[in-house]
């Protein structure tokens, strides 16, 4: 009985393990995204100046590094020894931090060098994460190993952040962290059992570099759309995510608990999307999933500047989740097929610049333009401005591929 109802990719050991280290380590990531502010609130009483620098400390890794990461990689021939590095590597560092507070060292400069540090580790991890997946997975597995990895996500976005708060409510938040340390042991464990046959990387010299992986993704006609399509997209997101808390509470008047639902609702949402995701590709085609995708994502959200009360955030929030998790699984899955190996580790990194670039972009943007135009009127130049982004796969091949590219 238990067979029929697990994937056939589960029944695999090699991707159980791989997926099994993801899932747990997806959920310690829940944890401390709860856990680190809390403890420099609680226990070093960081003000609004100094959560801004724990924040950006996790952040600027993945500007600063993941494209020399991603290049430096696609040279490596052991990329699974280098996520165990990277896991293992960030277990001790959040280790340090309940160590710290045990001994009274604990200050906000050891938290800012533990939130960059483990922000770099994670750059490691996600760029040669890319390679190994290909190495893994067969290619008409694509689809089907996303869903699953992306379900995962989704599940750690629903039952995480309350995982969380029970450990911090119970153990206190320096406690809290140790979980998080076990998860990156037991990811690490995961990978160290799992047999993968890597391939070898290319002479030295003919994968190219930084330079040669952005070259190779601006000229190709199917990486192209997808990057810039998806940047503008997260740009208008960003505006939107600026916006949204202060519209719901201060013009809509909704209860902070309300709120909560709200957002939970978000990743109900994208764990049904992980789900029906593979069933649409099969359905549609990968190119037109990712068209819905890319217009399924944003247009829900028009709910929320028409709205006069929590229904239609509620239902924006559901929708829109789906769409994100229809538009990472099929993007996700062109990426790796439509990329040379040896060039996708260097692929992954620029696009995760690009991607965390945008960000700050937009989140600055939106507060401009809520002082400037109010807020409503701004998230109305959010959620459509957002459906630009889709005119960068309807104008390209991608509109009608029904299967999985060659790498090109």
């Amino acid at each position: 009985m238990i067979e029929t109802i697990t994937p056939p990719l589960l029944r695999e050991a090699a991707f159980r393990r791989y997926w099994s280290a993801q899932t747990v380590s997806l959920f310690g990531d829940q944890i401390t995204l709860l856990a680190m502010p809390l403890l420099a609130v609680l226990a070093i009483g960081a003000g609004p100046a100094e959560m801004g620098y724990l924040t950006a400390a996790a952040l600027v890794p993945n500007l600063l590094f993941s494209l020399p990461a991603g290049a430096w990689v696609d040279r490596r021939p052991h990329k699974r020894r280098l996520m165990i590095v990277a896991d293992l590597g960030r277990a001790v560092l959040l280790l340090a931090v309940p160590l710290f507070w045990w001994a009274g060292w604990l200050t906000l400069p050891v938290l800012y060098a533990v939130a960059f540090g483990t922000g770099s580790l994670s750059v490691l991890f996600e760029v040669a994460h890319s390679s190994l997946f290909a190495d893994l997975v067969r290619r008409p597995d694509y689809v089907r190993a996303n869903s699953l990895v992306n379900g995962s996500r989704a599940m750690s976005f629903v039952a995480g952040p309350s995982l969380g708060g029970v450990l911090v409510q119970v153990f206190t938040a320096p406690l809290a962290l140790v979980a998080d340390v076990l998860t990156f042991v037991a990811s690490a464990g995961f990978l160290s059992r799992m047999k993968v046959e890597e391939r070898p990387v290319a002479p030295a010299g003919t994968g190219g570099g930084m330079a040669a992986g952005m070259r190779f993704v601006l000229r190709s006609p199917i990486l192209r759309p997808i990057l810039v399509g998806t940047s503008v997209l997260n740009l208008f997101n960003y505006i939107f995510a600026a916006l949204f808390v202060l519209y719901a509470t201060k013009q809509l008047h909704i209860a902070p608990g309300t709120l909560g639902l709200i957002l939970g609702s978000g990743a109900v949402g994208g764990l049904i999307g992980a789900v029906v995701a593979g069933r649409v590709a099969r359905w549609l085609g990968i190119g037109p999933a990712l068209l819905l995708g890319m217009v399924a994502f944003p247009a829900p959200l028009i709910l929320v500047p028409l709205a006069h009360g929590p229904l239609p955030l509620f239902v924006a929030e559901l929708l829109s989740a789906m769409g994100v998790m229809l538009l990472d699984i099929a993007a996700g899955s062109l990426q790796t097929a439509a990329t040379p190996h040896d060039r996708l580790s260097v692929v992954s990194g620029f696009k995760r610049t690009v991607n965390y670039g945008i960000r700050p972009v937009g989140a600055v943007l939106g507060g401009a333009l809520g002082s400037l135009i109010g807020v409503r009127p701004a998230l109305w130049v959010a959620t459509l401005g957002g459906l630009l982004g889709v005119l960068w796969i309807v104008f390209s091949p991608l509109r009608t591929m029904r299967e999985l590219p060659e790498a090109e």
